[in-house]
């Protein structure tokens, strides 16, 4: 039995220690270990945990709870991340409330450069659907991206089946234990995250998923991305939850804009209105925002599928893949065409949307 990790889940089941008490704990003995052999009256004079929590601890006896879940962990090939640990959800460091030990079932980096929660209602619209596929198939070819949600039906739902379908790493966030699945009818779905991306959670096993779980879920859901894109939701409910606590995690909050009398868009509108979402508008503007770069192998994929170029204009968009931007004058020496030639091929690749004219006569890829 592993000593180090019995004593990281027995501390996540004393009464009245939560994962904010523990965190000073930690702070001060250093493991969970030390936690359990430090003096009551050591534990009580720390500021946060006084007299009655140091009695809760050092009158902790429930182990065998904790070797349960070690047994229960080691058969389902469950991994623990306690929050020294260097594999640790980083992200997660820089919230006050941050899980004390999680349970992770996957093959998803969760320090990945790039993690997106996609969120909203289970009553979405098609709108919603189109805009939250959309999304997910425009950054297929960004590396190193996870998309995160809540395994929820609707938006959640849609946003994961969309990453599997575009080979992009999904992990779904549960507000249960890794013991079952809910909902019941996301079984074969949780199957499929599992074997491209992973399910996480901070509940030990035979926690269902009470009506109090889900924001704690949600904060992990928030906390642990980079942006949160809300595609639809009402002005209350799980989504609002999330998309305030990534607000005040400092993340980036996006709302997709919806018609101001339907229902399924009023709280994205009101985060907007309360400036505490940046209007969504599109994959790209989210790129720029969030100052990600999409791979060149994308507009190149782009053009070859859709454009059929001319050789003068091959010869132009060659050129302009070596540098960000360049001015008129030098595309004339670097073309070696003729004046009236380069003006051709860049007024036919601004009408085809391929370049972009930008002040004092410079152009850039589109």
């Amino acid at each position: 039995m592993n000593n180090d990790l019995l004593h990281q889940i027995a501390l996540t089941l004393i009464p009245d220690v939560g994962c904010v008490h523990a965190k000073i704990l930690l702070e001060h003995f250093g493991t969970a270990e030390n936690i359990f052999k430090a003096k009551k009256k050591e534990l009580g004079l720390i500021e946060g945990i006084g007299e009655v929590r140091a009695k809760q601890i050092k009158d902790f006896d429930n182990f065998s709870d904790a070797e349960q879940e070690i047994i229960f962990c080691e058969k389902h090939h469950i991994q623990t991340l306690f929050i020294t640990d260097k594999n640790y959800p980083q992200r997660l460091l820089n919230c006050y409330d941050s899980p004390t030990l999680l349970y992770y079932r996957g093959n998803a980096n969760l320090n990945a450069s790039k993690i997106i929660s996609i969120i909203g209602t289970r009553n979405n619209t098609d709108y919603g659907k189109q805009i939250t596929e959309q999304f997910v198939a425009d950054i297929e070819l960004q590396s190193d991206v996870v998309i995160l949600s809540g395994l929820a039906f609707g938006i959640d739902a849609i946003a994961h089946k969309a990453a599997l379908q575009h080979n992009i790493p999904t992990v779904g966030v549960l507000a249960h234990g890794l013991d079952t699945i809910y909902p019941s009818q996301h079984k074969s779905l949780a199957k499929d995250i599992l074997l491209n991306g992973g399910l996480l959670t901070e509940f030990r096993k035979n926690t269902k998923p009470d009506k109090h779980n889900f924001p704690r879920r949600n904060r992990i859901a928030a906390g642990l991305s980079d942006a949160a894109i809300v595609i639809e939701t009402a002005s209350k409910g799980g989504s609002m939850i999330t998309a305030e606590l990534a607000y005040n995690y400092n993340r980036d909050v996006f709302a997709v804009p919806g018609k101001i009398t339907d229902s399924k868009s009023s709280g994205c509108l009101k985060l907007i209105q309360q400036n505490k979402a940046i209007v969504f508008t599109g994959t790209e503007e989210f790129m720029i925002e969030m100052g990600w770069q999409q791979k060149k192998s994308f507009i190149k994929k782009q053009r070859e599928l859709f454009i059929d170029l001319s050789d003068d204009e091959k010869v132009i968009v060659e050129i302009l893949k070596e540098k960000d931007s360049i001015a008129i004058d030098e595309l004339y020496l670097k073309s070696a065409l003729s004046s009236s030639s380069v003006a051709a091929a860049i007024l036919n690749l601004e009408l085809q949307n391929v370049i972009i004219s930008l002040p004092g006569k410079m152009y850039k890829l589109a």
